[in-house]
């Protein structure tokens, strides 16, 4: 039985045409696949600057509250400067992409 198997000439047949077809489609698919990467990190740097660059700062004022001459409430202002920190502001940015490196500069 085992004989009769190995001399079963049905089935699918490995030509070189079907390995080579195979081979150009698995390459494409990894130079595909990179190349999204690589947009993909690009846009999230794009997201990052774009976050670094909001300005959190904020202030409000403080308000007393008299009723008939008395004193009632008090509430105190507050601020908060931000600060500019390295990233912030990060105007350039080097990307890894595989082999060599991409530089991306973000005009103002």
């Amino acid at each position: 039985m085992l004989m009769s198997l190995f001399r079963d000439e049905n089935g699918a047949v490995i030509s070189a045409e079907l390995v080579l077809v195979l081979t150009v489609l698995v390459l494409g698919v990894i130079v595909g696949l990179s190349e999204v990467a690589v947009a993909i990190n690009t846009e999230l740097n794009d997201l990052s600057n774009a976050f670094g660059r909001l300005d959190q700062s904020y202030c409000y004022t403080g308000f007393k509250a008299y009723s008939n001459g008395k004193f009632k409430s008090y509430v105190a202002g507050s601020h908060y400067k931000d600060s500019v920190d390295d990233c912030d502001v990060n105007g350039s940015c080097e990307l890894v992409c595989g082999t060599s490196s991409v530089g991306y500069a973000e005009g103002n």
